[in-house]
C-alpha cells in the first residue's frame, strides 16, 4: 500500500511563503517512489507579501492557504482538518513562510509561537512514533515544536540559527547541502537546502535522501 506523506506547505514563494524548488523536488521524489502526497497549509492570512522581483514589501493581503494551492495545482487541504491518522509522514519545506506564517520564528527567533494546528498535527505524528521531515529553515521551526524531546537537527552552518536552536531546547547537528541528519530517537530527518545552496541541483540531493529515510521510518 502506497505511503501518505504530507507536505506542509506556507504560501508560494521563497520570501513570503514556501521555498518553491524545495516542495517541487520533495513531491516529485515522493512520487517517483510511489507515495500518495497529501499537500496542506493553514487557511490563514500570510504575515506580509513580497515582490520577488524587487525583494521589497506591498501592500497586498494573500491568503497561505490560496497561495499553497498554487503550488500544490489545487489539490490541497486546509491543516485543520488533517489529523496524524490521516498519514504516515510528514515534510516540511523551507522558505520564510515557514519562519513568517507557521510560526513567527522570524520575528521573535527563540521565543518564537507556532501556528496551532501545525503543532497539534506536528506533536500528535511524533507521539504517534511517525516520522517527520524538515527542510532548509523548517527544522528550527520543529526544534521548537518538539523543544522538550531535545530534537537533533540541521540547518546547515549557520550560527545564529543553531544558537537559536540551542536556545530552543534543540541540538543543532552541522552538515552539508548534500547530507541529511537523522534523529532516529525521535524519528526526525533534516537537511540545509537552501540555507546552504548554491542551486537547485545541489539541495535536490539532500532533499531526495530525506524523502528516501522518511519512507523507511515510515
Amino acid at each position: 500500500m502506497a505511503k501518505k506523506v504530507g507536505v506542509l506547505l506556507s504560501g508560494c514563494g521563497v520570501y513570503d511563503g514556501t521555498e518553491i524548488h524545495e516542495a517541487v523536488i520533495t513531491m516529485l521524489a515522493l512520487d517517483r517512489k510511489g507515495a500518495k502526497i497529501i499537500c496542506m497549509a493553514p487557511d490563514i492570512d500570510q504575515f506580509h507579501v513580497m515582490n520577488h522581483l524587487t525583494g521589497e514589501a506591498t501592500d497586498e493581503k494573500r491568503n497561505v492557504l490560496v497561495e499553497s494551492a498554487r503550488i500544490a495545482r489545487g489539490d490541497i487541504k486546509n491543516i485543520k482538518n488533517v489529523k496524524a491518522a490521516d498519514i504516515d509522514a510528514l515534510i516540511m519545506p523551507g522558505g520564510f513562510g515557514a519562519a513568517k506564517n507557521l510560526s513567527n520564528f522570524a520575528i521573535k527567533g527563540k521565543d518564537a509561537d507556532v501556528h496551532p494546528h501545525v503543532l497539534r498535527l506536528v506533536r500528535d505524528l511524533m507521539d504517534a512514533g511517525k516520522p517527520v521531515g524538515a527542510l532548509c529553515i523548517s527544522p528550527a521551526i520543529l526544534a521548537k515544536m518538539a523543544a522538550d524531546k531535545h530534537p537533533e537537527v540541521t540547518i546547515g552552518n549557520d550560527l545564529g540559527t543553531a544558537e537559536s536552536i540551542t536556545a530552543m531546547g534543540g541540538v543543532h547537528k552541522p552538515c552539508a547541502v548534500d547530507m541529511i541528519h537523522v534523529d532516529r530517537a525521535n524519528k526526525l530527518v533534516t537537511t540545509p537546502a537552501y540555507m546552504l545552496g548554491p542551486g537547485i541541483k545541489d539541495v535536490a540531493i539532500g532533499i531526495e535522501k530525506v524523502v528516501d529515510e522518511i519512507l523507511k521510518l515510515a
